[in-house]
Order: C-alpha cells, then structure tokens, then sequence
C-alpha cells in the first residue's frame, strides 16, 4: 500500500496575462514518489478555512515546499516586509493551520526551506527577515542559480546534532548543503529542536520532540539531489517509513 502525501503550492502568476495559478515543483512531486514511494497530492494554496480535517483524514504526510516568498511578518510578530518582499498570504493562511493540525494529528510532516520557516512560525517561533543584512552571518542566497546543476551544488556545511535523525541519517558530523533563502529561524518553535547548524549560526534544520510523529524541517533542498546525495535520498526514505508506520498504527493519530 502506498501513502498518499500532500504538497503545498504556491500561488503564482503564469503566462502573457499574468492568470493566477497553484504551483509547486516537479522536483519534489517526484522525490515523494520515486524515494518516499508515495503518490503525491497537490494542496492548492486557497485557504482551507473549515476543510483542514477533512484534508488530513485523508492524507497520509504533508510536504512543505520551498518558495521564493516569505511568510507575512505578522503571523510571528515581525516588523513591517520590506518594499518588495514576495509574499503569498493565500499560502500562509493554507499552510500554517494544516502544520498545526498535522502535528497533533501525528502525521509525518517534511518541511523544506519556507516550509521549514513555516514550520516554525506555526509552532511560535519568530524569523530574521534578512539574514545578510545581521553581523557575521553569510549571505545565503548569494547566487540563486536558474538552472538545476546550480542549485544542487553545495554551498557551505551544516553540522549535525549528534544523536539526531540527519546525524544518524548520514552517520558523519556533518555535511555539505545547497543554500537558496536569505530568511532563517531567529527563535525557535515550541517543542523544536535543532537539528542542523551553518558555520554562521543559522539554524539549518529542525525536528519536533513532542510527538511520536515525524515532523522535520530543513533549510536547504534535499528535492534537487534525492537521487544522488544520499543523505537527502534517506531524508526522504525516512520520510516514506515514517508514514507507512502510522499506516500501519505504530504511530497512533491523536484522538
């Protein structure tokens, strides 16, 4: 049997007329299917007002995708955006409930990048807005190449808690990463812990503690490269095992 795993869109302007559409990557339609070996499901980013249950009785994981927008300042207590700044609040008021509920329901839930943010933000937690603008830290967007051999080349390392699932995932101290956000965790989410770290301080990936469930979020996109680094392929296989224990009550929904 296989899982069936829900993936956050975006909101998006497409074509000569700009008509709006729901977008999310082929590279992670088909990491969930090819090394999570789960049929993957397209959550338009609408808004889900009272549908939130209904969605996850039928959903297996959730998937949040990267974005080149942010999350609106307001839902962590943030200073105004800045002129400019992407945002997309038809996917914040989409995401944030359905993590919320995800997590108490116990359904394996992979956040990658603005989901990783989201992640965060849904459990409390706050962002820096401009990591390059604070003292010290890198500019981790430095480069946002196009095409897909850019941005699956590694960046800079991130090292691992010892003892956490990517530490034991890719069994070394630590490892090297892609970097494409200029966002990052500045406090962190109620019941988070960090997984990952960059040279700089940035927190690189996350995991929740207090829950039975599967619940992780990373800075960078293990996505592009599944299928030849293989710690994002076990990212993702963790990820497809996670979902099929709760399938097979190993990992009980909340009641």
């Amino acid at each position: 049997m296989k899982a069936l795993v829900g993936i956050s869109c975006c909101s998006k302007s497409f074509g000569p007329n700009g008509l709006p559409n729901h977008a999310a990557s082929d590279f992670c339609v088909r990491a969930v299917r090819d090394f999570a070996g789960a049929i993957p499901l397209l959550i338009p980013a609408a808004g889900l007002e009272d549908d939130v249950a209904y969605l996850l009785d039928r959903l297996d994981g959730l998937l949040l995708t990267g974005s080149r927008s942010h999350i609106a300042p307001r839902h962590y207590g943030g200073a105004a955006p800045a002129e400019g700044s992407p945002q997309d609040l038809a996917r914040d008021a989409t995401t944030l409930p359905l993590i919320r509920a995800a997590i108490a329901r116990r359904i394996p839930v992979l956040a990658i990048c603005r989901g990783m943010q989201e992640l965060n933000v849904a459990l409390g937690g706050t962002l820096f807005q401009n990591l390059p603008s604070l003292p010290g830290r890198l500019n981790h967007a430095a480069a946002q190449p196009e095409d897909a051999v850019g941005r699956i080349a590694p960046a800079h390392a991130v090292s691992l808690t010892r003892g956490g699932l990517l530490h034991r995932l890719a069994q070394a101290p630590d490892i090297e990463v892609n970097s494409l956000h200029h966002q990052g965790i500045d406090q962190i989410g109620r019941g988070l812990v960090v997984e990952a770290i960059a040279p700089d301080g940035t927190i690189e990936a996350v995991r929740a503690v207090n829950t039975p469930g599967f619940a992780v979020g990373v800075q960078w996109h293990p996505e592009f490269d599944a299928g030849s680094n293989p710690v994002s392929g076990a990212l993702f296989g963790a990820f497809g095992q996670a979902m099929l224990r709760r399938h097979a009550g190993e990992i009980l929904a909340a009641d």
